[in-house]
């Protein structure tokens, strides 16, 4: 049976027990994160922590922090739920009744689309027209976080023109006992409803949610296209109509089950310094100037419990969102580019930072067709590294991307750049927010231009599309890195392809000059890329390798190649890929908890769960 609310959730894994209370008082300040990072990386239950200083509430995390957890969400796997709804959309061009009848589980899915509203909820069991928010357990995450915030509210908007609804998860930044920040980013729907205020010269009424069902908190992860609703979405993940009820001061409808409301608005062009704060990029993410959220209202449960959760260098608990959300929405693709069979953004880089893309091209060059295509799809459209592998390769299998570029990827003809392209609200690496590029790796080996024709391909013609489909090389380290560059500490190979360089940080100027003597390196010729990181990431772990390497390079300005040279105003790229991913001057710092916090939940372990 699906889930009504957060409570009945957590109940629910209680008994399973997958929840741990936590009756000592704990400080929303820092220790929280502490004790819930310590449990996501153990795997283990969601926490409910039930005297939190200064609040009023009780606090729930982590209970998101499995794939278990949200199977039980949606009543199957995620994946196997995203290959229903493919099928299902597959199946009904046309529709036919005996396809309806053979889908009656997704059909039944589908009909719970449209809400029901109620007169009144328990979400309006308490209401208070004097709103505090030092009352609810905000918490502040990383020591040089800007302030307490809350970091997994609900946000409802609507379009003022077209009224259609956006439900999105936005961080809030609490500057006092009504206000907070509203970190729309480029790409957000809420952000788009305040523009088209914006323009109108009005308020945009707003109403923050704090703990709905599981199925609408999912729902609002979703990167779904602006025509369709997430409150409908919920509806089809649940399979249960989501019931709403009239907010009581401002024009919108909010969940009947929920923990806790905030009414209010945005004014138009009122702006105020927002952050820093720790984000899922594992650095701090700058103060800037974002709209300014007013709660005019704040109704709740009469036993409210308030949801938070933590992001940061991975592993956090946000994987698991992650990772169920395109287990559901990747399959989708294949209705609009049949020609892509599977997606996969990586959690260890922040999603947004690789993307690697099945594709069985059909003629020359659809491959890189399709990688335009899906630079232009939502928020793929802020993927800076997209890597092309053909249908054979399990993208979610990065020693396996590794083998494809191996044998396929030839720079001259396979790889592309975009400069100056828009970029995740997030992304540090341009020094301009919004702002970077982009580069495509085409390592799909297909030469389907010619499957029409003779087989015997001209040997100019094999020249001039790269050389040989399949590459090889039987020893692609002659000789230790350490003797070839100074500097060098230590380093790693990966699938024969990658070299890994952990590099001093002396100097910038040294730093690069170090990856180009490598780079141009006779003895490391039979590579195909070398990556130098900082001394701060562990190169024999792979989650970290993979965030220190993707998080902390642009492409158009950390990217070298053996030889580069230009034919006509075409650049032609050749021999092996230098990236400098290493941390530099102006980039902000990764995070890392206080020494002070770190001893102070060493001590108190124990009683946490006593």
């Amino acid at each position: 049976m699906p889930f009504d609310s957060l409570r009945d959730f957590l109940e629910h894994l209680e008994k399973q027990g997958d929840l741990k209370r936590v009756g000592v008082e704990v400080d929303p300040e820092l220790e929280i994160t502490e004790i819930t990072q310590r449990i996501v990386r153990e795997g283990g239950p969601a926490l409910l922590f039930e005297r939190v200083k200064g609040a009023r509430f009780p606090l729930a995390i982590n209970f998101l922090g499995s794939f278990e957890r949200i199977e039980q969400i949606l009543g199957m796997h995620p994946e196997e739920l995203g290959s229903k709804l493919v099928r299902f959309a597959q199946d009904l061009m046309p529709p036919r009744p005996s396809k309806l009848w053979q889908a009656r589980d997704m059909s039944r899915r589908l009909l719970s689309y449209r809400p029901r509203v109620v007169r009144s909820a328990p979400c309006q069991a308490v209401v208070n027209p004097d709103p505090d928010l030092a009352e609810l357990p905000a918490i502040k995450c990383w020591p040089d976080d800007g302030g307490r915030f809350m970091t997994f509210p609900l946000v409802f908007t609507r379009d003022p023109v077209t009224a259609k609804s956006n439900v999105g998860i936005y961080r809030m930044h609490v500057f006092d006992k009504n206000t907070t920040g509203m970190h729309w980013q480029i790409h957000k729907g809420g952000g788009f409803h305040y523009h088209e205020a914006e323009k109108l010269g009005r308020p945009l009424p707003v109403v923050t949610v704090l703990g709905a069902d599981p199925a609408l908190m999912l729902a609002g992860m979703f990167p779904l296209p602006e025509s369709l609703e997430e409150i409908a979405f919920a509806g089809i993940l649940r399979g249960r109509r989501t019931r709403l009820v009239e907010a009581l001061t401002c024009d919108a409808m909010v969940p009947a089950s929920a923990e806790i409301i905030l009414e209010g608005e945005v004014l138009p062009y009122e702006r105020q310094l927002e952050g820093p704060f720790g984000d899922h990029l594992g650095h701090y993410s700058g103060a800037a100037d974002f709209p300014v959220f007013r709660v005019a209202t704040i109704t709740h449960r009469d036993d409210a419990i308030y949801p938070a959760a933590v992001v940061g260098k991975p592993p956090q608990e946000d994987r698991f969102m992650g990772d169920a959300t395109q287990m559901v929405m990747g399959p989708l693709i294949k209705l609009i580019r049949p020609e892509v069979s599977a997606l996969w953004a990586y959690y260890e880089t922040g999603f947004h930072n690789l993307l690697v893309a099945a594709v069985e091209p059909r003629y020359t060059k659809e491959a890189i067709r399709s990688a335009m295509g899906l630079l232009g799809e939502g928020q793929l459209g802020l993927t800076k590294c997209l890597v092309l592998v053909d249908s054979s390769v399990d993208v979610k299998s990065f020693p396996e991307v590794l083998r494809a570029i191996r044998r396929h990827f030839n720079p001259r003809e396979n790889f592309f750049l975009l400069s100056k392209a828009p970029l995740d609200t997030l992304d540090f690496t341009s020094f301009e927010m919004h702002l970077g590029s982009r580069m495509i790796l085409d390592a799909t080996g297909s030469r389907a231009e010619y499957a029409g024709g003779s087989a015997n391909v001209p040997a100019a013609v094999t020249a001039d599309i790269g050389g040989a489909d399949v590459w090889t090389a039987e020893n692609p380290i002659r000789r230790d890195p350490k003797d070839l560059a100074p500097h060098v500490l230590r380093w790693r190979l990966w699938e024969d392809t990658l070299l890994v360089v952990q590099i001093d940080l002396i100097a910038q100027v040294e730093v690069r000059e170090t990856l180009r003597r490598l780079v141009a390196a006779e003895e490391l010729s039979g590579l195909k890329i070398i990556a130098a990181v900082s001394p701060d990431v562990n190169i024999e772990d792979d989650i970290e390798v993979l965030w220190g390497m993707f998080t902390r390079f642009d492409p158009a300005r950390d990217l070298m190649f053996t030889h580069v040279s230009m034919v006509g105003v075409i650049p032609a790229y050749e021999g092996v890929m230098g990236i400098d991913a290493t941390w530099k001057p102006g980039y902000p710092q990764p995070l890392e908890m206080s020494e002070d916090v770190v001893r102070k939940v060493d001590q108190r372990w124990n009683d946490y769960w006593k």
